[in-house]
């Protein structure tokens, strides 16, 4: 684990209705276990000092299925978009202080501790990292916002508009995660 743990904050998207999937992905379940803690588990045990997951359909029942040390937030305005969902992680992040922001989404089931690992290594305390796991040519999750990046993004997303076009413009390193889960999110049952 990383010495910068403390300032290195975790993320996990966990707010939508999930209307392809069928349900909330917040709430969803596999042979494994509850996604949600699963991705809350995977971010802690990267280094992530905080965890924050943002919640927002189903969100009392979902706050039931965060493992001890996470914290809700609630996107109120969360069918809006994964952009408003994102807007509120980064608001978050910013009020706990966050030198960096290590971002996943609830939907990856299949994403291996190594890949969020690889990821979090790129923290080495330049508040101006920008990297994301990527699947080949495939851009995933994690992503990690250094905290120079969180109110220049805070400015670009809401709505359905995500980090992807900051991340393009501002050339964030792609991290090699081929097969560990980092573009496999489920949108069916």
């Amino acid at each position: 684990m990383s010495s910068m743990a403390n300032g290195l904050v975790g993320v996990v998207l966990a707010a939508g209705a999930g209307s392809r999937f069928g349900a909330p992905k917040a709430l969803a379940r596999d042979d494994d276990g509850a996604w949600l803690p699963r991705a809350c588990d995977l971010l802690a045990g990267a280094g992530c000092g905080t965890v924050l997951a943002v919640l927002g359909a189903e969100a009392e029942e979902a706050r039931h299925l965060l493992p001890k040390g996470a914290h809700a937030i609630i996107a109120t305005r969360w069918s809006e978009g994964i952009g408003e969902s994102l807007h509120v992680a980064l608001t978050a992040a910013q009020s706990v202080h966050a030198e960096a922001v290590l971002v996943t989404l609830v939907d990856l089931p299949t994403l291996q501790p190594e890949a969020v690992e690889r990821v979090a290594e790129r923290w080495t305390g330049d508040q101006k990292v920008l990297a994301r796991a990527v699947d080949g040519e495939t851009p995933g999750h994690p992503v990690l916002i250094g905290g120079a990046h969180l109110r220049p993004l805070l400015a670009t997303v809401g709505g359905t508009r995500g980090a992807s076009h900051y991340l393009d413009a501002h050339r964030a390193e792609p991290v090699d995660c081929t097969g560990l889960g980092v573009a496999a999110d489920v949108d069916t049952r």
